[in-house]
């Protein structure tokens, strides 16, 4: 599918979502449409109040901290999960010892660690931060640990007999191998580096998106938390699409979807 056509169908959804939205709000379809907007609000209360938030400025201190929460959380937690998932999949041995605890670490639920990540780092970003690397880390790790370890034989043995010293063997072989799979982690990773954020925010924050909605909640502004909950999703596309730049690049030799090698 052409990416115009893609980018009709998209908008088609989202038009048809929000007609849906509006007409359930405002017109007694399934009941009283005052009940339904106390719960559901309205599809142009909301974009009225997301246009509010950048129009008086109040959103900007916010986003900024998520965003600065967000990227942190990303980058460290990838880059752990990126080197660790390398190192143990070229250690078998240690990765077999190791093997019961890391999948002991990934079953904690994190939530439960956000109040200790507030008492070890207070109630700064460094919290919200530490929560987000737990969530990102697990991601990228077993994905880039499985990239490596699916590494064709093959290609492996060949590769040694033309002399390839580790390094070259981690450069053109173990590294192609995994980007794939590591850029597939990272995009839901972003999701899940705001989700720390935002979670963090929500326990305990005095500024953030999460500080936000969560105020909103409090008074019952259902209006206020669905605007958040609006410029958290339009946040969160915004990064993935830098990711997909950079997979674009990085990825470039790689034949599209559909297409055939020639």
């Amino acid at each position: 599918m052409k990416r115009t056509h893609l980018l009709i169908w998209q908008i088609a959804v989202a038009v048809v979502i929000f007609v849906v939205w509006y007409a359930v709000a405002t017109w007694p379809i399934v009941g009283d449409p005052k009940k339904i907007q106390f719960f559901f609000s309205t599809p142009t209360a909301v974009i009225v109040r997301v246009y509010e938030f950048f129009a008086t400025g109040v959103i900007w201190k916010h986003l900024w901290i998520t965003l600065t929460e967000t990227i942190l959380a990303f980058v460290i937690g990838s880059l752990a999960g990126i080197a660790v998932g390398f190192w143990l999949a070229r250690q078998p041995r240690i990765a077999a010892i190791l093997d019961p605890y890391v999948k002991m670490a990934n079953a904690l639920p994190r939530v439960v660690l956000a109040p200790i990540f507030m008492l070890w780092f207070g109630l700064g970003i460094w919290s919200k931060v530490a929560l987000g690397v737990t969530l990102v880390f697990f991601i990228v790790f077993f994905a880039v640990y499985q990239g490596v370890k699916e590494v064709s034989p093959t290609i492996l043995a060949n590769a040694r007999m033309l002399g390839m010293n580790d390094r070259q063997l981690l450069r053109h072989v173990y590294w192609p191998s995994a980007l794939s799979w590591m850029f597939s982690s990272l995009h839901a990773s972003v999701g899940f580096a705001l989700v720390g954020a935002v979670v963090g925010e929500y326990m305990g924050s005095a500024a953030g998106l999460g500080y936000l909605i969560h105020e909103a909640e409090s008074t019952f502004d259902v209006t206020g938390v669905f605007a958040g909950m609006a410029v958290l999703s339009a946040f969160v596309i915004f990064i993935d699409w830098i990711v997909t730049l950079v997979e674009h690049r990085l990825l470039a030799w790689r034949p599209q979807a559909g297409e055939r090698a020639t």
